[in-house]
């Protein structure tokens, strides 16, 4: 098998020390030329290149999943700029540590500091305050890393002096070409095991990975110390490390509402597979049942309403068994109901009508409740008698009175043509004749 040619430049000033340096630390990049992915953003003629190449950028916030190379960018930002590099993490740092980092950087104006903080939504509002003047003076350039939307955790004054970048999750490709680097190289690689592998392999550790190259590179570097000297690696050994797989999913940050948003958009889209599948998803890392079920009742009316009435009585139901029953039984609940409204016709009329309402209640003037409608055993409306003017609908066909119960009637709910509301259409149609026809036959009595 032939030796894959190192993509890294594998110069003495590159190199890492072995040791017990995790693979993913020793395949850190050094030039924007080794990073794989994120051509939008480090492409050749992107603002960011632009940024890097006159040495001319500001602060930067980085997002998106972990192991995407938010710390190799900013790593490499700072060699190519030849600046001063501080990196801290925001879960171990505190305010003095900072305080000292700002005080040095004052003091060495001459090299640019770059300040790298690592999970930086982890800082309290005190803590980005503290940075703020410092970035407005120019005294350090910041480079935020998060894995949280920054509009939810980041101070608005620092998000707003910030150039903020997106970084998606890295392609199974992508992820590939970086294994077989780091499987071949001696450099920096597993090259003095002196293993082999089946390459196909590299594609399949690329699709587990869930775009995490970190995580990739822990994976091979297990797969290679799991084996003896020169040993051949194979399908089954990756199935063996697969079988105890965790996927990624942070139940309390944007994964966990991304997911639940797919969930139910499935629901709404009618397609019963993609819904199993995101409650899978969802499941597998961790979520709280409950706050599925809870979605779901939501979704049955949102979304099904009363295109079938079921789905509200089954939503509920199956929040009930989460209660009674619990993980992992209540599993088969969740995937019942899941595809059960899945299946549902849909129809969002009501919670329309709701919303039209509130816009006329918001914009025009709120109307007077009709007198005859009124309660009449309040005070005010004693003198009227026990039954007013009011009509009541049980005395006339069909329950149509013929009476108007909003004084200036505008219509608000339009059934669909889906499921049981088809029904209701039309019985809400012939009551809007019948009315009419009283109407004109009070005119003549009347006239």
């Amino acid at each position: 098998m032939s030796k894959q040619k190192d993509l890294f430049d594998p110069s003495p000033d590159c190199l890492f020390n072995s040791g017990i340096q995790p693979l993913a630390a020793k395949m850190r990049p050094k030039k924007i030329q080794e990073i794989v992915g994120h051509d939008s953003i480090l492409g050749e003629g992107t603002l960011l290149r632009k940024l890097i190449n006159k040495n001319h950028f500001g602060s930067l916030l980085f997002y998106g999943p972990p192991g995407v190379g938010k710390t190799s960018i900013a790593e490499v930002i700072a060699n190519e700029t030849q600046a001063h590099f501080v990196r801290i993490n925001a879960v171990m740092s505190n305010v003095a540590e900072l305080r000292d980092i700002l005080k040095i950087a004052r003091y060495q104006r001459e090299k640019s500091t770059v300040l790298f903080i690592d999970e930086i939504h982890r800082f309290n509002k005190s803590q980005q305050d503290l940075l703020l003047p410092d970035v407005e003076e120019g005294n350090i350039r910041l480079i935020g890393a998060t894995t949280q939307n920054p509009g939810f955790y980041i101070n608005p004054p620092l998000l707003s002096r910030s150039h903020l970048f997106q970084l998606e999750p890295l392609e199974p490709k992508q992820i590939s070409s970086v294994l077989k680097v780091a499987f071949y190289s001696k450099n920096r690689g597993l090259g003095n095991s002196q293993c082999s592998i089946d390459e196909f392999l590299f594609d399949e550790i690329g699709k587990l990975s869930d775009g995490d190259l970190r995580r990739a590179l822990n994976t091979l570097e297990t797969l290679v110390s799991a084996q003896a000297m020169g040993a051949h690696i194979t399908l089954q050994d990756l199935k063996v490390f697969a079988s105890e797989r965790q996927i990624r999913y942070d139940p309390n940050g944007d994964e966990h509402y991304n997911t639940a948003s797919a969930l139910i958009k499935s629901i709404r889209g009618n397609d019963p597979d993609a819904g199993v599948y995101w409650l899978a998803k969802m499941l597998e890392g961790g979520e709280d049942p409950r706050f599925i079920a809870r979605r779901l009742i939501v979704s049955a009316s949102e979304d099904i309403g009363l295109a079938d009435s079921r789905a509200l009585p089954v939503a509920v139901a199956t929040f009930q068994a989460c209660e009674i029953i619990g993980m992992p039984e209540c599993q088969i609940n969740l995937a019942h109901c899941t595809v059960f409204l899945a299946t549902c016709p849909k129809s969002n009329g009501s919670h329309a009508a709701l919303n039209r309402a509130k816009r006329e209640i918001q914009t025009n003037p709120v109307q007077e409740i009709p007198s005859a409608i009124r309660d009449v055993h309040t005070k005010n409306n004693s003198s009227v008698g026990p039954e007013g003017d009011y009509l009541n609908s049980h005395n006339y066909p069909e329950n149509i009175s013929g009476q108007e119960y909003l004084s200036i009637p505008k219509q608000f709910y339009f059934p669909s043509h889906n499921g049981a509301e088809v029904a209701i259409a039309k019985r809400i149609s012939h009551w809007k004749e019948l009315k009419e026809k009283l109407k004109k036959k009070f005119l003549r009595i009347h006239k």
